[in-house]
């Protein structure tokens, strides 16, 4: 099943994201949990860093909620919030 991570940063949180951003990358390179798209979310001028949004393939729920909860983004109080939903996907037009 496949599953969307949504998170938004604290207000004025970049300089923090930056700070584990090696971590964060690191992390995500290492985990068994097969990540198929992320990348942070922009405010609107589409320059600064808002948040991140990740499409994970996993086997349940809760290893999905335990991969985030070990993400160093969030070890470091970064977001504000976090929605993890089941996704459906029915169109993928990547080549």
């Amino acid at each position: 099943m496949h599953y969307v991570i949504h998170c938004l940063d604290h207000a004025g949180a970049v300089a923090k994201r930056l700070e584990h951003y090696e971590a964060h990358k690191a992390y995500l390179g290492a985990a068994a949990m097969k990540t198929v798209i992320s990348g942070p979310l922009m405010a609107d001028d589409e320059t600064t860093m808002i948040g991140s949004c990740f499409v994970v393939e996993a086997g349940s729920l809760a290893d999905v909620e335990a991969f985030n909860q070990a993400d160093p983004f969030n070890k470091a109080g970064l977001w504000a919030t976090i929605s993890i939903r089941p996704f459906l996907k029915r169109v993928d037009n990547r080549t």
